[in-house]
């Protein structure tokens, strides 16, 4: 039936833009990409978003690891979450010394990294250029709680986001067969996902997620040497964890699971957790939510994710039907096949049908490329709703939402597989509506009365009895030249709604945290000055609170060495034990508290029960008691 169709392209979607689009979708997206990383790099110079003792406890590890002092395999004072982050950042330590600059120098280049990488994964799943600027755009924002996680070194959240797109961009390569030495690929893999297991438990749906690819499409290659290369990998990225297992004598299965327990305390109740998991976690894990907190319209995302979640579930899963009759369980025979798009299949409906089949023809290697790429946004999605389960499943949900909420961080890595739908969607309600051209095929001699056409979802109408080259979608339904709403158009409408509606309220929370970068200078100042007062005292040893002590020991380099107490001037949590044991060896050790703190009430109750025995010195916000010699 085919033989005789002719086509005539207009910048359908689905198809390959003209150069002119294609060159300006890609001006824009370099665009965006340098507008993300120079908008953190603004950040950093603003001393913003504010630092704190976790974030010094990294940079401690990095500062003994710098020196050769110790090689911390853990965060100090727990027995998981991995050091990554300050082996990273020791290099830059050795070279200009401690500081939160050189720290965050090294979050800012993982976060350019994650958006080239999330780049290259779009473009691999998708193949639309448009929609991947969508994509930069929207990791190009930044809210309150997006740039915490991006930029502060507390430990495995800057690195995990790169590691999983990179893990599914190997993984899709490998299961599509494209060309490449393949073992440095597996090798790649392996190591990646050791280290992310020694790193944090919270990348691990998306370590599993592709891992079940590997095995589904390239069983059989992994019998060989390439399971033996990527064994190696995991091991070697992983050692960390096992050798300090083997040495302590620890389970290593035993400090993934303590780090997904969300700790210990009293356990939250399932209101609390519900919440705290499924209303506030998602809009503010995401970026949709000013600082501190989610207004009542910022919630709307909540809503929306278990939907697109479901969306992208059912159509990934149908995409992957389109190969049923190839099998491709296994598609090693696909390095030998001609390369087709990408995409080609399953997602865009760009290719000519076949003969006897509502289904595109294309390739085979392009067919086993179209089903990875379903299986991958299948497994991407899947990996989104592991996450948010876990989450919700957790106690963390319930005690503490606004902070733990960084717990969601890595459902960013699911952003191509959620939002795809919807923009296919919005791209046949424009192509529908006469705004964008349309793939019109009109008959040649051997089909004198057959007319198709191709929507951009790959579904084909059956040929009609005119042979002209009027669109389908522009014929007159009831004779008066309206359409009738149909539920595609109404799908379209809502999926603009909702891109538009990520849109503005991603640009809204980066507005807004904008605005918190000047309290950050100045509460960064004010302590700059309280570690250059106790440089002046000649004071070396200090007790203080947790959120005090590791900050200024970090910020001084050590010159000031501080330990923790409570409100009740008691012994505190103490990362790293060392620094207890000197404090307590100080002939007169001082004290630290924020000004209008429990700790600075109580110190100031102990000067009027024993007056004389301390000495008061303000700084702008802080309180410095002085021990009588």
């Amino acid at each position: 039936m085919t033989a005789g169709v002719r086509e005539e392209l207009r910048d359908v979607p689905g198809t390959p833009p003209s150069p002119r689009w294609a060159r300006l979708a890609g001006v824009l997206t370099v665009v965006a990409l340098l507008a993300g990383v120079g908008y953190r790099i603004a950040l950093l110079a603003f001393d913003a978003p504010p630092t704190n003792s976790d974030e010094a406890t990294m940079g401690l590890a990095a500062l003994h690891i710098a020196r050769g002092q110790d090689f911390p395999v853990w965060f100090y004072g727990q027995s998981y979450m991995g050091t990554l982050e300050a082996y990273l950042a020791a290099p830059v330590f050795a070279v200009t010394g401690p500081s939160v600059f050189g720290l965050r120098v090294v979050t800012v280049a993982l976060y350019a990294l994650f958006m080239l990488l999330a780049l290259r994964l779009t473009l691999r799943l998708t193949g639309d250029r448009w929609f991947a600027l969508l994509l930069v755009v929207l990791l190009a924002f930044g809210s309150d709680r997006i740039v915490k996680n991006q930029l502060i070194a507390g430990g495995g959240y800057p690195e995990m986001n790169p590691a999983g797109v990179a893990l599914a961009l190997i993984t899709y390569d490998l299961c599509a067969g494209r060309p490449g030495h393949r073992l440095p690929r597996w090798a790649a893999w392996g190591l990646l996902a050791g280290l992310m297991v020694w790193v944090d438990p919270l990348v691990l749906p998306y370590v599993v997620g592709p891992g079940a690819l590997l095995v589904a499409f390239r069983w059989r290659e992994l019998r060989g040497r390439a399971g033996a290369v990527l064994g190696v990998a995991v091991l070697v990225g992983a050692a960390p964890l096992l050798g300090h297992s083997l040495v302590s004598g620890r389970n290593p299965l035993a400090a993934v699971l303590a780090a997904a327990s969300g700790g210990t305390g009293v356990p939250a109740g399932w209101v609390d957790r519900l919440h705290g998991g499924l209303l506030l976690g998602p809009p503010l894990g995401m970026g949709f939510c000013a600082p501190g907190g989610c207004a009542t319209w910022q919630l709307w995302w909540a809503f929306a994710l278990p939907v697109l979640l479901a969306v992208g579930a059912v159509t990934a899963w149908r995409s992957l039907g389109f190969g049923r009759a190839a099998n491709l369980t296994d598609s090693t025979h696909a390095d030998r096949a001609p390369r087709g798009d990408a995409v080609a299949g399953s997602d865009l409906g760009h290719i000519p049908f076949n003969t006897n089949r509502m289904w595109p023809r294309i390739s085979e290697g392009g067919m086993a490329e179209g089903r990875v790429g379903a299986a991958l946004r299948l497994a991407l999605v899947a990996a989104g709703v592991a996450t948010l389960a876990a989450y919700t499943l957790s106690s963390s949900a319930g005690r503490t939402p606004v902070e733990s909420s960084r717990y969601l961080s890595c459902l960013l890595i699911s952003l191509p597989a959620l939002l795809w739908p919807l923009w296919r969607a919005a791209r046949n309600l424009v192509d529908g509506s006469g705004r964008a051209g349309r793939r019109v095929m009109t008959a040649g001699p051997e089909l004198s009365a057959g007319r198709n056409r191709v929507d951009g979802a790959g579904q084909g109408a059956l040929p009609g009895r005119r042979a002209d080259r009027r669109p389908l979608s522009g014929r007159r339904a009831d004779g008066t030249g309206r359409q009738p709403l149909s539920g595609r158009r109404v799908g379209g409408v809502l999926a603009v709604v909702v891109l538009v509606a990520t849109l503005g309220s991603s640009g809204y929370a980066t507005y807004r945290a904008i605005g918190t970068a000047p309290a950050a200078r100045a509460a960064e100042a004010r302590h700059a000055e309280l570690v250059a007062t106790l440089r002046d005292l000649g004071v070396r040893h200090v007790y203080g609170g947790y959120w005090t002590c590791n900050r200024l020991t970090f910020a001084s380099g050590e010159d000031v060495v501080c330990a923790v107490v409570d409100d009740e001037l008691r012994p505190g949590f103490d990362r790293y034990a060392p620094y207890r044991r000197e404090v307590a060896a100080s002939a007169a050790p001082a004290w630290i508290a924020p000004t209008g703190s429990p700790l600075a009430a109580r110190l100031d109750e102990r000067m009027r029960v024993e007056p004389g025995a301390l000495a008061l010195v303000t700084v702008d916000g802080y309180r410095i008691y002085l021990p009588h010699a």
